[in-house]
């Protein structure tokens, strides 16, 4: 049976993963400006159920111009997050593919842009984006510097999903032979008190666990409590 509990369990469980994977952005955002000479300002674009959002920056600007990218539905960063390759424009190109977000952009300083499309794992995709206040502020050398830096973060992000992941099946294994542990416990307790056999105490004790309305591994550690705390 479910606990009541297990959703707030699952939700905190997320929000974790969620607040430690922007914490890991944020320090590749900054590394990627000493990475990059013509990066001045830094943000990482995630979509998070197909919706853009900014997920780490270096600088509130960035997180100002991806927003006129995410309002306007087009931009460097977009385009790299969507057709999944590496976008390098100066800011007249700019001008020419997304007029409405290239005005913001200019208007904050920004002449050139570099994106380059990150995915984590199915579920963290996005994009790398790179902002310079000099005009051809990014060579092509540097955007092949920033494809092999991505190639080397996205390497690393998914060795520790996997590590994660077989922590927490680990995790998962050790609570389940814990919990099989009191339940025969339990078992044992209602065979000797009532007699009857291994296979017909346990239904005895499913019943019991759904008139109480709590998972069967808790009802088995209160019958077990209750017969042990008198002694």
């Amino acid at each position: 049976m479910s606990s009541p509990d297990e959703p707030a369990v699952i939700r905190r469980r997320l929000d974790e993963v969620t607040t430690a994977l922007d914490a890991a952005l944020e320090v590749i955002s900054r590394q990627l400006l000493h990475v990059i000479p013509g990066a001045d300002i830094v943000s990482v674009t995630l979509l998070r159920d197909g919706i853009p959002t900014t997920a780490a920056c270096t600088d509130h600007r960035a997180l100002g111009i991806d927003t006129d990218q995410y309002r306007a539905g087009a931009g460097p960063c977009l385009e790299a997050a969507t057709a999944r390759r590496i976008v390098r424009v100066d800011v007249e190109s700019a001008h020419a593919r997304w007029p409405r977000f290239a005005e913001h952009a200019a208007s904050a300083g920004v002449a050139s842009f570099l994106s380059a499309p990150l995915a984590i794992d199915d579920e963290h995709t996005g994009s790398l984006n790179l902002y310079g206040f000099h005009v051809h502020g990014f060579r092509e050398v540097d955007a092949v510097l920033l494809e092999l830096f991505v190639t080397a973060v996205e390497g690393a992000m998914r060795a520790t999903a996997r590590y994660r992941t077989a922590r927490r099946e680990a995790d998962q294994l050790a609570t389940a032979l814990v919990s099989r542990a009191v339940i025969d416990q339990a078992k044992g307790v209602l065979m000797g008190a009532r007699g009857v056999t291994a296979d017909e105490a346990f239904p005895v004790l499913v019943a019991q666990s759904q008139r109480e309305n709590v998972k069967l591994r808790d009802c088995a550690e209160r019958l077990v409590t209750a017969i042990v705390r008198p002694h």
